[in-house]
């Protein structure tokens, strides 16, 4: 089994394999933590390639593109933001692992083992079941976890719409693999676990099958993330189909799937995205009388009131007709293209951002990531047609020049320094003027 010394590279071939699940355990068995590769950071020219493959097809097929705009700039936004933390502290559900791998542990499997790896790939599997089961049927979970599902379509793109605070109660299920399962091995399936989901957000991917039987497939996941009354609570899978199976919340695919929240969110706005229902049950608990109703509000379900069952009344999920229209932003297409291009700076920026933490100051990486989510805020602001879109698009344009000229930002092609300089000069002249305009003559509408 291979022992290296520092963290090895992700071949194109491992890359594409890795996204299916497909390596081998003489490939991915590392001594120590640090050894093991982050499969999830190298995946993002994987995610990307895979979803230009599904527009193709998509237009080939159907004549139209898989999703649209705003919505898939929405779940990107939510991706990057779900990652940010990295940038400063390992994630929580490696940290309080190898606390209790180093403290409580009762045997230790040995790392290179063949039985290991195949071990942990179930547990992991396993354990991802019952978290994804949980965070639908525990109200301050379904608080995090409710951001992936906001999407009206599904596509790629949906798989990236992950929610900032969900890490912190997943770890709690996969904490008992660590009384017996080395820290490297578990690093490397919660991050192929993860990694395995991604393509089956798609709706280009018929029926597979036999696969069908064994494994979460697109058809499997489309269920899951439907808001008709025959999909709530269904197909928690991660990578196999068989734990839906054998505790009996398995649904087939039958009759057309609308995505979706139950009550739709409609709107783009990140924060909004990932934090709303968190307001929300804050006003519900402080409305709703008695104790132990307000310690119902936070750990039944989410469609629990007093006198429901845990999980609320089926009869009262809102029906589908098929006719349902997603929210759509009302942006010309000048302007999606626009937020497009800054998106795609963005990322860029946050990509060079991740690659370079380790030689970046404190301070440049706290401007950077102020950066990012002052980006994102304004796209959403943008899509969403909100009246001070303007005046923080002009903020956003004038924070970047401040950064860039202080070295806080630089160009990841040198070439065209002066050519990013200009181009947003021009930005914020333009918002700066349509800024001036809104103030004098109300909204912009």
């Amino acid at each position: 089994m291979k022992n290296p010394e520092a963290q090895q590279d992700v071949s194109v071939s491992q890359g594409i394999r890795v996204m299916f699940y497909m390596m081998k355990p003489n490939e991915t068995s590392f001594r120590t933590l640090e050894e093991v590769p982050d499969y999830v950071k190298k995946a993002t020219p994987f995610f990307i390639s895979l979803m230009l493959l599904e527009l193709a097809v998509s237009w080939i097929r159907k004549g139209k593109p898989p999703g649209r705009v705003d919505d898939s700039l929405t779940s990107m936004s939510a991706g990057i933001l779900s990652r940010l933390p990295r940038l400063f502290s390992r994630s929580i559900e490696l940290t309080s692992y190898v606390y209790i791998w180093e403290n409580y542990r009762l045997i230790g499997l040995p790392w290179d083992s063949p039985w290991t790896w195949y071990l942990t790939f179930l547990a992991v599997d396993f354990g991802y079941y019952w978290f994804h089961r949980m965070a639908h049927e525990v109200n301050i979970m379904w608080a995090g976890h409710q951001t992936h599902h906001s999407s009206e379509d599904y596509n790629l793109s949906t798989a990236l719409r992950q929610s900032v605070f969900q890490v912190y109660t997943s770890w709690i299920f996969y904490s008992p693999l660590a009384l017996f399962i080395p820290p490297s091995v578990y690093a490397v399936h919660l991050q192929f676990n993860l990694l395995y989901q991604f393509w089956i957000h798609t709706e280009v991917i018929g029926n597979l099958g036999p696969l069908e039987l064994i494994l979460n497939t697109p058809s499997h996941h489309r269920v899951h993330h439907g808001r008709n009354r025959y999909c709530i609570d269904k197909n928690y899978a991660g990578t196999l189909i068989i734990w839906d199976r054998i505790f009996g919340t398995f649904e087939a695919e039958s009759e057309k799937v609308v995505y979706g929240l139950t009550h739709p969110i409609n709107t783009f706005e990140p924060f909004k995205v990932q934090f709303h229902y968190l307001i929300y049950i804050w006003t519900t608990f402080w409305a709703t009388p008695g104790f132990f109703n307000k310690f119902s509000v936070i750990f039944k379900g989410p469609g629990w009131s007093p006198g429901k069952p845990r999980l609320g009344l089926s009869e009262e999920i809102p029906e589908v007709t098929g006719k349902e229209v997603p929210f759509s932003s009302l942006a010309s297409q000048l302007l999606k293209i626009y937020a497009v291009v800054q998106f795609a700076l963005l990322l860029a920026f946050y990509e060079d951002t991740f690659a370079d933490k380790a030689a970046l100051s404190q301070v440049t990486l706290l401007l950077r990531v102020c950066f990012i989510l002052l980006t994102l805020t304004s796209i959403g602001l943008l899509l969403d047609q909100r009246p001070k879109a303007a005046l923080v698009e002009t903020l956003r344009c004038l924070v970047f020049l401040t950064l860039w000229r202080f070295g806080h930002l630089k160009p990841f092609i040198p070439s065209l320094s002066l050519a990013f300089e200009i181009f947003f000069s021009i930005c914020t002249a333009f918002w700066g003027v349509r800024s001036i305009k809104q103030l004098a003559s109300g909204p912009w509408k």
